[in-house]
């Protein structure tokens, strides 16, 4: 187990006795790993030992299945297969990164996002703070088809960047499973879901609009009769009124 040490914001390596960072993954003097992915409520990474989530709570339940030969597409090393959660995911031993496959992902957003209709959470949490673009971006291949995957915002709003292979699953880097269980949790794909339609429904007004006046100048051309110009100028414009006043 895991020990504090004097300073709060470090802990001891259970087995050298080195002191390490909340934030590390593996002991920085003899390797040895201290963080695993155990969480089954928001999968967040927790130190060996630890009983207890330090972001939700929740009881520590992991199990570990014998893996497949799958690599991580930023390591290279053989991914742990593990059931966490009701739900079998491959981590990388060494950054704790996540394969999710297609369905597994599905369980999980459906299992959250009735958690948030519960909670009425959709009105209580804002979305997350914009993130700084990526000024190097580079593409890591699908641990099943080994095709470069896709760099894709969540939702197009979680502001969570994942890379995506829209046949097997998605690779969710350290710690970014756990953000998309708390965007989800706050309402974020009711929110997103929003967000589309109203751009639909712009667009769609937007459309209505530029038929209206394609149709208001076919029907004036350069015609000389000044009332009937005037006369369609008002039809077309009570038309373009209505369009944006609906």
């Amino acid at each position: 187990m895991l020990f504090p040490s004097v300073d709060a914001e470090t802990l001891n390596c259970p087995m050298c006795g080195a002191a390490a960072s909340t934030d590390s993954t593996h002991c920085e003097h003899c390797g040895s790993r201290l963080a695993k992915v155990a969480c089954p409520k928001c999968f967040g990474w927790m130190f060996v030992g630890a009983k207890f989530c330090s972001h939700c709570g929740a009881e520590a339940s992991r199990t570990e299945l014998p893996s497949a030969p799958r690599h991580c597409p930023r390591c290279k090393v053989i991914l742990q297969a593990v059931e966490i959660g009701g739900v079998e995911l491959g981590e990388c031993p060494r950054c704790v990164g996540l394969w999710v496959d297609i369905e597994s992902l599905r369980r999980i957003c459906a299992d959250h996002e009735k958690q948030s209709a519960v909670m009425g959470a959709a009105t209580l949490q804002p979305l997350p703070a914009e993130v700084e673009l990526e000024s190097k971006i580079r593409y890591v291949p699908c641990p099943v088809c080994h095709a470069l995957m896709n760099r894709t915002n969540f939702a197009r709003c979680s502001n969570v960047v994942v890379d995506v292979c829209r046949q097997h699953g998605t690779w969710f880097d350290r710690d970014e499973l756990r953000r998309i269980v708390e965007f989800i949790r706050g309402g974020g794909l009711e929110i997103a879901r929003a967000r589309e339609e109203a751009q639909l429904e712009e667009k769609r007004r937007r459309l209505t609009a530029a038929q209206t006046a394609s149709a208001w100048q076919n029907r004036t051309g350069n015609s000389p009769d000044r009332a009937l110009f005037w006369g369609d100028g008002i039809s077309a414009a009570a038309s373009l009124l209505n369009v944006f006043l609906k």
